[in-house]
Parts: C-alpha cells; structure tokens; sequence
C-alpha cells in the first residue's frame, strides 16, 4: 500500500504557471500536487488574462500578493522571499514551454512540465544542460506512467518472464476531434496551430504518452522509424490528426504506433502490446487496473492490481492507494508521480544521492525522447514516410 506515512519535513513549496480556470489539465495537476500533502500551492500565474487569472488564484485560497500576473513576475518576487517557490509546474501551450522552463531554472527552481518538451532535441538538451548546473530537476508530466499496472509490466519484462521482446504495438487513438471542433473550442485551437503546438498536433499531443510507456515498459532504444501522418480535417494541414509509425528497435525487436484524434466512436483506445518470446503482455487505459497475460499454450490470465502476487515496488512512492478489487484511476496515476517528483526535489536539495538514484520518475531525458520522436516523425513524414536514424550524431550526444 501507499506508504502515507513517508512525508517530508515541510512540503515542497510550490507554483504554478498556467491551468487556469476551467483547465482540466491544470486542476489534474492541482489534484495530484495537494493529494498527499506533500505540495503546498502558495504562488501563480496562471492565466494570461491577469485579473481573471488572480480572481481564480484567490479562490484557491492563494494569498493575493502571491497571485502574479506574468511568470517572469512570479520569479522574480518569490527568488526574494524566504519562503519563495522551490518548485513550479508549467501547464501552457508548447510553444512556451522551453523559455518558461528556462526561465525556472534560471531562478533556481525545480520544473514540471507538461509534454512535449520543447518543440526541438537542442532547446530539450539545452535545458538539460541549465538543470544540471543549477543542481535542478525537470519532471515530464507523462501522467499515465504512474499506473501500478505499468509499474508491473515493466517489471515483468526485467525479470524475463516475456523472454526476449520481439513486437511491440502502442497506440493513443480517440475519436474526439473527428470534426472540425477547433472553430468553436479555444483549448483545440491552439494544438491544430503550428505557432502554438509546434511542428505536430498527435504525435506530440497523444503519440508521445504511448511512445513513452513503450520506452518505460521495454527499455528498448530505437534505432530507426518511418512515419506517414495525414491532416484528414484539411484546415489543420500541416499538422496531423492521424499518424502511423514504424519502429525498428537496436537488437532486433519492431514496434507501431499508431495516434488518432479522428477515430471515430473511440473513448481513448491507449494500449499497449508487448510480444516476447515465451509470453505477451497488454494494457488497457480504459481498464487500468488489469493487466493481460499471455504465456503461449496457456489460457490468458488478468492480473489484478492490488494482489500480492505482483512484483512489489520498493520505492514506496508509486504502489496501490487502496486495496485490490477497488478502482484506482488516472487521479492516483497522477499523485503517484507527483509523490516521486516530490521526493526527489527533497532528495536532490538534500544532496542525497543515494535516495535520488533510486527514485525513478519521468525525467528531462523522457522530455528529450518525447521531443525526438515528434521531430524524428515529421523528417521522415514530410520525406514520403521515408526510413530515418532516430539519433543523429550531435544531437545524440547534446552537443548540439
């Protein structure tokens, strides 16, 4: 069970830029941070309309001098308090998340951000590169990797009982945006605008949440991959809402991907189906809880989160809230993260390196793949779905 009683001396004092009122992203990140008391939310920006975005911050219950109305405001006054921000999450548009996360750094903060990254491999690298010398953290919000379930299979494919990985099939592919929805919905808009949402609309916004349970599960590295992407509501040309990808993996394994907001009838159809050897295992986020086990000439078996023949997590900071048979969902997902985000920037303040290495979380290098995939599809896409290296020399390295 989740460990309630491992809690730090003071919680993280914390910020947050953007997820403002109505911002179903920003309350999921509100919820997870204050879940376990380990985040106390006592500064923001949140809105660009600065009086609307106070007026929601006193709601909250933030003091009023602590509600700012830009992010650089934000910064700058709470690096003069004593009881300043350590910590703040970033849930804008893509297109500001690169001088946002700068810009925390630089004022000697830890970050959260919202996926992708960057909009390229050298600005991720470069915060990479900031956060190292600030002795800072950067966590990638992928809010689906905190699932138990994810955890186990993970697990499963480090102890062998797949055997050795052939096949991997991942998709996020929903039907919610099968029209054009964006004339009349501002949040839609600016992720089918290339200003806004970068050089991707799925691939970025979806794609790289299952790319990254990918990543997670297998720890495979890929080698190469071929993408084709089409824009079938034509005004969002040249960003998709459809992309298929090919994935060659170092060692022999192959992998799809397949990200959709125009899958007509679909709720999210997130999965992932990893093929072994002796055995293949396959997860559902519309059914978290349960994993699927297939050991070949054996019948399928469900594995229930919350029962005590799944591998334990020794952490401590990303196991079962409440016992098997009872559902745990993307709420816990989420607090299960931000409890190892916040253990970590304790750890890292600390300079306890033995308790950070050993707390896993998604970090700047989830950011940085997540930031490759996107622009590794858009070569290979805008090439006639040509095959491309998934790492190029300098940009591999971050010298670039």
């Amino acid at each position: 069970m989740f460990n309630e009683e491992s809690h730090l001396k003071q919680p993280i004092r914390w910020g947050m830029v953007g997820g403002g009122r109505g911002s179903q992203i920003g309350y999921s990140h509100r919820n997870a941070a204050l879940r376990d008391g380990l985040f106390t939310l006592v500064a923001s920006a949140f809105d660009l309309n600065a009086q609307r975005g106070r007026d929601f911050s006193i709601n909250l219950g933030v003091d009023e001098n602590r509600s700012y109305a830009t992010y650089q405001e934000m910064f700058a006054q709470e690096k003069l308090r004593e009881d300043g921000i350590q910590a703040v999450s970033i849930a804008t548009p893509n297109s500001t998340h690169f001088e946002i996360c700068k810009a925390a750094l630089e004022a000697g903060l830890h970050v959260i951000c919202e996926k992708p990254l960057t909009f390229t491999v050298s600005e991720a690298y470069q915060l990479k590169a900031l956060a190292h010398q600030k002795n800072k953290l950067i966590g990638v919000m992928y809010g689906y990797s905190g699932f138990p379930m994810i955890h186990q299979a993970r697990e499963m494919v480090r102890r062998g009982d797949l055997g050795d990985i052939r096949v991997v099939n991942a998709q996020f592919a929903h039907g919610f945006h099968n029209e054009e929805y964006e004339k009349n919905d501002p949040s839609l808009k600016w992720r089918v605008t290339p200003a806004a949402s970068g050089p991707t609309y799925v691939i970025g916004d979806i794609g790289t949440h299952a790319y990254f349970l990918c990543e997670m599960i297998t720890e495979l590295e890929v080698e190469s991959l071929c993408c084709m992407r089409q824009s079938f509501i034509e005004s969002r040309a040249p960003l998709e809402d459809n992309a298929h990808i090919m994935l060659k993996f170092k060692g022999g394994a192959v992998g799809t991907l397949w990200a959709s907001a125009v899958n007509a009838g679909s709720m999210h159809q997130q999965k992932i189906r990893i093929v072994g050897e002796k055995a293949s295992i396959e997860w559902w986020d519309e059914f978290p809880n349960q994993l699927r086990y297939e050991i070949q000439g054996e019948a399928p078996r469900i594995l229930e989160r919350g029962m005590s023949y799944l591998y334990q997590d020794d952490q401590g900071v990303s196991c079962n809230r409440i016992g098997g048979g009872h559902a745990e969902g993307y709420f816990e997902s989420w607090a299960n993260l931000y409890a190892r985000f916040a253990h970590a920037f304790d750890a890292s303040d600390k300079g306890d390196k033995v308790t950070l290495e050993r707390i896993w979380f998604p970090s700047v290098d989830a950011g940085i793949e997540g930031t490759r995939l996107c622009e590794k599809c858009v070569e290979s896409a805008d090439n006639g779905a040509q095959w491309v290296n998934y790492k190029d020399e300098g940009i591999n390295n971050g010298t670039s």
